[in-house]
């Protein structure tokens, strides 16, 4: 009985990795596209918005195909759109603000996905401290009308934070990963431009948003 329920458990292990596989495909096209296209950050068209966009919105049928649905996995996919809109918002400078409110979006319904529980208040004081000391550090070389935008997205961030590293796993990676992308390019922005910026900040979204869509894997695979 034992022998059988091993094999049950080896085949369920395959098929859900074969599953993953098929469906992360498109994910792994669209991002070695971009990288390798390397569209200029001077060509603000819609050919690059969607090609930084795609990647992102390639993740959105994850969730649906791999697990029973259910609000986390609504959530993350919401989570996505926001984000690849605000991927096309940055490739145009005067949609900066725009792009902003589509990520902070995403942060939103990435933070409700996790959930409070469990509430690890420690690590709720350790994101504060931080967050108040990174924008302090901003506080500095923003313009008069920035204050309160990027006030209220730091906000956000840190507290997606917190749930992530809550949640642990994939999702805490994640969400690890999405506020330092977000932290290097606020200081590429705001502050000084960083060497190869562009490179680690578009790397780190990337694989934080890949992990963050793989914690769906928690809820299940669907019946075939």
């Amino acid at each position: 009985m034992e022998s059988g329920k091993e094999v049950l458990l080896l085949k369920t292990l395959l098929v859900q990795h074969q599953q993953a596989r098929r469906w992360l495909s498109p994910f792994i096209v669209t991002c070695s596209i971009y990288f390798l296209l390397w569209i200029p950050e001077s060509q603000s068209t819609w050919v690059s918005a969607l090609v930084k966009s795609l990647p992102v919105l390639s993740l959105v049928v994850y969730p649906w195909a791999l697990t029973s649905g259910g609000s986390y996995a609504w959530l993350l996919q919401g989570g996505l759109v926001c984000s690849a809109v605000g991927n096309a918002c940055l490739i145009w400078p005067e949609a900066f603000l725009h792009g902003m409110t589509a990520f902070a979006a995403a942060h939103f319904l990435y933070f409700c996905a996790f959930g409070l529980s469990p509430l690890q208040p420690a690590l709720l004081l350790l994101t504060i401290l931080a967050s108040v000391v990174y924008y302090g550090l901003l506080l500095l070389y923003l313009e008069p009308d920035m204050f309160l935008p990027v006030a209220v997205y730091v906000l956000v961030v840190s507290a997606m934070l917190w749930r992530g590293l809550a949640q642990g796993g994939s999702a805490g990676w994640g969400a690890l990963l999405l506020a330092l992308s977000d932290a290097m390019l606020a200081w590429d922005v705001f502050v000084h431009p960083l060497p190869y910026a562009r490179l680690v900040t578009m790397s780190t979204y990337y694989l934080a948003q890949l992990l963050i869509t793989l914690s769906v894997k928690s809820l299940g695979l669907k019946n075939d």
